[in-house]
This record gives structure tokens, sequence and C-alpha cells, in this order.
């Protein structure tokens, strides 16, 4: 049995329908909630419901469970989310709880450019939140990855969403930063090859796509896919911040979050060749699988 944490969001979703079609049985942990969860449609799993402080709740949840994949995080929500309790005490918590049930794999999904001394929240909450896991005696492996994209996403459906609702678009400085966006059915393949690979085991991996994109040719790529052509314009780092918090306060479904504002501000890349070397898989090219962007099918997005 699998264990799934952040099962309802972008990557869990693909992780656990990929999952599930390879065999494996499956249980999503969720958080309790008044809101009817996101489950993944038309796929059969088990579900725990526990809240990431609760160690009585964890332990029940991982009752007939050897590997656990860590998916939680309140980065998403900007600034409603609480950084320290679900990405630092809530990974700090799960990681106690995995090795006290004998856990035999822990696989996490962390950042590149994590560092529990970085100066930027999500990079700082997840630094920290990995040296819990390497503490924890549970075979571990973290996977650090750039922007993920594809249908349902939380890169390019956002910029999606904000052309669609201004009439121009702000981004950061000049919009020289690097990206290196990873698909999200690769990231899949990969998660689901360390199932079999001890290689893996107690390492960190660093993911990304076969392309070094600048954020401005990314928006750019966006605006042709999707037909939503406007003005970029450039202001400084520190007023798209502001600007960038003032509404994510305002709007509780502001599709940007500060967090991810905050990752714009440096180059987040590793090797190349990173997927063919250690997966043996051709990544996917970043223009060539932006379909979902189609004005037509945005409805079902």
């Amino acid at each position: 049995m699998i264990l799934v944490t952040g099962g309802t969001g972008f990557i869990g979703r693909n992780l656990v329908r990929g999952l599930v079609e390879s065999g494996y049985q499956v249980r999503i942990l969720l958080r309790p909630s008044k809101r009817s969860p996101r489950l993944p449609t038309g796929i059969p799993v088990e579900v725990a419901v526990s809240s990431l402080s609760d160690e009585r709740g964890l332990r029940a949840s991982m009752k007939g469970v050897d590997t656990i994949f860590h998916l939680a995080s309140a980065e998403r929500q900007g600034a409603h989310g609480d950084l320290n309790i679900v990405d630092i005490q809530g990974t700090a918590a799960i990681s106690r709880t995995a090795h006290e049930a004998g856990i035999e794999r822990f696989i996490f999904i962390s950042h590149l450019g994590a560092d529990r001394m970085s100066a930027y929240p999500a990079l700082k909450a997840k630094g920290i939140a990995e040296g819990h896991i390497a503490g924890s005696k549970v075979p571990y492996t973290i996977i650090r990855t750039d922007a993920v994209y594809g249908p349902g996403d939380q890169f390019t459906l956002p910029i999606y969403q904000m052309l669609r609702a201004f009439l121009f678009f702000t981004i950061p400085g000049d919009g020289s930063t690097l990206l290196q966006p990873l698909s999200v059915k690769d990231l899949v393949t990969c998660l689901l090859m360390l199932l079999e690979d001890q290689r893996s085991v107690n390492r960190t991996i660093a993911l990304g796509g076969g392309e070094l994109i600048r954020y401005r040719e990314i928006v750019n790529a966006v605006m042709l896919a999707s037909g939503k052509s406007r003005p970029i314009v450039n202001m400084t780092p520190a007023y798209v911040r502001t600007v960038g918090l003032w509404l994510d306060q305002l709007f509780p479904r502001f599709p940007i979050s500060i967090y991810w504002l905050d990752t714009l501000a440096m180059n987040r890349t590793t090797s190349l060749d990173i997927l063919p070397k250690e997966f043996g898989i051709i990544p996917a090219r970043f223009n060539q699988h932006l379909d979902y962007l189609h004005e037509p099918a945005n409805s079902a997005l």
C-alpha cells in the first residue's frame, strides 16, 4: 500500500492515477475540511482523514503502508497558507511517524533551490523539511523539481488566467530568470521508476526538463498557445511582490501564489541531461505540449 499526501493537488492527482494504473494500491491522506476534496476521478483509492499535526491520525493512515509520497504543502495557498505548520512542522511529524510505523520508503517532492538558509520562504521551508526527512532514519528520496506543467497545472494555467483577466501582463524585472519546465508526465514516470530503483535511496535528485527558458519566453509561449496576446509590462521585483501580496490577500483564489513570485527572483536549473542520465527518459519539449491551453479546451481546466 502506498500513502500519498497532497494527492488532490496537480502533481498528486497525476501521480495517484499513474500508481493505480501501474497496479499499486493507493491511499490518499486528506486533511479535515468542510470542502469536498477534489479526488482523482474514475480510479479506486482508499482515503484516510488526518491533519499532519495529528500523529495518532497519521499512524492510523499508515496501517499496511510501506511507501509514502509526501507532496502536501501550503505553498499554493499563498498568504492564506502556513508554511511553518504544513511544510515544516507537518513534514517533521509525518517523518517521525513514518519511522515509528516502519515505513520502508519516503519520497518527497521539493524545489530546486531549496535551502534552509534561503531568504525566500518557500525555498527555506522546503530546505528545513528536507532536513527532517533526511534525519528520520527512514530510507528516503528527495526529488527537487522546477516548474511542472500539464493540464490543470499551477504554472502555465495561472499565467493564462492572468492573461484572460487583465489587459496587460506584468513580469518582475526584465523576465530573464531561467526556468527548466518539466512535463508532469515525465515527472510521474520518474516517480514510478523510483519504486523499483534502489540506487535512488537516501539521495536528493534534481529534476528539470531538457530546456532552459527565460520567464518572458514562457509567457510568450502561453500567449501563443492560448491565443491571448497581451502587452508585457516590466516592473521591479519588489513592486511586483508588493502588488502580488496585496492581490493574494484580497482574492483567496488569486491564480499566482506570492511564493511563486519569490522563486522568479533566481534561476532554478539543473543539468539538462538529468532525465536521460538518471531515468533513460527523453524530456518533452515545452512548446510542443501546450495544447491544453488552446481556447476551446480551457473550459475543462
